[in-house]
């Protein structure tokens, strides 16, 4: 039996959310007391904890938490409505007509026969409703730098600034790290340029994703399983030494090697 909602039931539920947000607003010590700045960082927390819950792969715990987003969103929208500024209405018709705006190949005459068009259109369309001056205005300051490279490829994607073929993005990969190893030799003990073999690495990593990019890894999403990959087998190490008596500090590495080894056949 499915527990997929009607139309009817979804709108329903929607409406008790915001029953219940005008309650919790006007009765509740803590919701009255919020703004929209000390629910950033909270909506913030959220979100990561969503991303969290989407690399376990666990469907309950993604709906909990974009219940929680979704929570976020109504408080926001109330919030607006009392300062006379939005409401949950307002924000979501101007949400649907943005969509429409960026499907002319859906809800206008424009065509796009694959998914490269549609971004390529919607980066144009985005760009010329903010009225940005640079194709990379519309990028946050405080994404994270990795992210961050990511949107700034894709978007100089978006208006054909781009390689065309995946073995040049690669040979490029190589060239920087050529250069990296030059600034950065691991034979040699000599003093380095600190601030030049940044730079290089810089150039290493943004290459390096630019590569995760052109073969379709999320190069984020990457770097986080193996964050918790590590996290895994290194807690096993710290187990299996507390059970054998030892203590990590004490330890040789080649005796903790023992144990990692045992780690990555689980």
């Amino acid at each position: 039996m499915s527990n997929l909602s009607t139309r009817a039931e979804q709108l329903a539920a929607f409406d008790r959310l915001l029953t219940i947000m005008d309650e919790l607003r006007a009765q509740c010590p803590w919701d009255k007391k919020q703004t929209t700045e000390s629910l950033r960082h909270l909506t913030i927390e959220e979100t990561f904890e969503l991303s969290d819950a989407i690399l376990e792969g666990n469907p309950e715990e993604i709906k909990k938490e974009l219940g929680d987003i979704l929570l976020h969103i109504v408080f926001y929208a109330k919030i607006g409505s009392e300062e006379g500024n939005f409401d949950m209405a307002s924000l979501i018709h101007s949400l649907c007509e943005k969509l429409i705006r960026r499907h002319p190949h859906i809800y206008g005459d424009t065509e796009a026969k694959d998914e490269e068009t549609v971004k390529q259109n919607w980066e144009k369309i985005k760009l010329k409703e903010k009225g940005n001056v640079s194709v990379l205005g519309g990028v946050p300051k405080s994404l994270p730098a990795l992210i961050k490279a990511m949107r700034i490829q894709e978007k100089a994607r978006g208006v054909g600034f781009d390689w065309e073929e995946k073995h040049q993005v690669w040979e490029k990969v190589e060239e920087e790290m050529q250069e990296f190893k030059a600034e950065f030799n691991a034979a040699e003990e000599s003093e380095i340029d600190q601030e030049k073999a940044t730079a290089e690495f810089g150039d290493l990593l943004f290459s390096l994703i630019n590569y995760a990019r052109f073969i379709d890894i999320n190069p984020e999403e990457a770097l986080e399983r193996t964050n918790l990959k590590f996290i895994k087998r290194f807690q096993y190490l710290e187990n299996a030494a507390r059970e054998a008596g030892k203590n990590l500090s004490d330890m040789t590495l080649a005796e903790m090697d023992v144990y990692w080894n045992e780690a990555k056949k689980k």
